[in-house]
């Protein structure tokens, strides 16, 4: 079982969003499971739809009435509203548990340890954001990020798209590749640190400071 949610960045340009929230999820309806809202701690409801994949494991193994650290991508429809799509869930005892649904017990060591492997060194509402910076703006905390996506099985193209944030970072920046560690304050993604990987590489296949030959190249995010 892997030890972490978000795998490891395995190229420099690897494009991605992707992050952590604590909360219980409620449906529209019993008949509509696969959208509805996301419930934090403070009350704060999240838009957020479920990917089909994980619909069985809701049904057959979650306590839907208590709060689990969810997998999410996130999508910004709106400047102060954060949609969510819950891709996957950490929280290893539970997925231990439904791997092993035929086990006799738990013994009580595992019941010990049951809080310490579901958390994470990041803490909650932990984002790692990955894209083309193409807005800044330092006096008003703003920035915005634009995230490619590879192709799906089926041949289709997903269009690239947007993660609004609030954070300073200057304009010399703008059209670099960027790498931000996130913290989710209600319906806001706040920049808690900033790497900047690289200028982006244009359409001549050269950067803004000169050629691209031997440079890595972008590498869309899985979803």
């Amino acid at each position: 079982m892997r030890d972490h949610p978000i795998s490891p960045v395995t190229e420099p340009l690897q494009y991605r969003a992707i992050g952590v929230v604590r909360g219980i999820y409620r449906p529209e309806s019993d008949d509509q499971l696969t959208r509805g809202v996301l419930i934090d701690s403070d009350g704060n409801e999240l838009e957020a739809v479920v990917l089909g994949r994980m619909l069985t494991l809701m049904r057959r193994h979650l306590d839907m009435s208590t709060p689990h650290l969810w997998v999410v991508y996130p999508r910004c429809r709106e400047s102060d509203q954060l949609h969510l799509q819950i891709a996957g869930i950490w929280e290893p005892s539970t997925l231990a548990t439904a791997e092993a649904s035929d086990a006799e017990s738990v013994d009580a060591e595992a019941s010990e340890t049951k809080g310490s492997l579901d958390q994470l060194p990041e803490g909650d509402d932990f984002f790692s954001i990955r894209g083309e910076l193409i807005f800044t703006k330092p006096e008003a905390n703003e920035l915005v990020v634009k995230v490619r996506q590879l192709p799906r099985a089926d041949g289709f193209r997903p269009l690239p798209f947007k993660v609004q944030l609030t954070g300073e970072l200057s304009l010399e920046h703008l059209r670099h590749f960027v790498s931000l560690d996130v913290r989710r304050q209600g319906q806001i993604l706040s920049v808690e640190s900033v790497e900047v990987i690289a200028p982006m590489p244009t359409r001549g296949g050269k950067g803004r400071e000169g050629s691209g030959k031997g440079g890595a190249r972008p590498r869309p995010a899985k979803t």
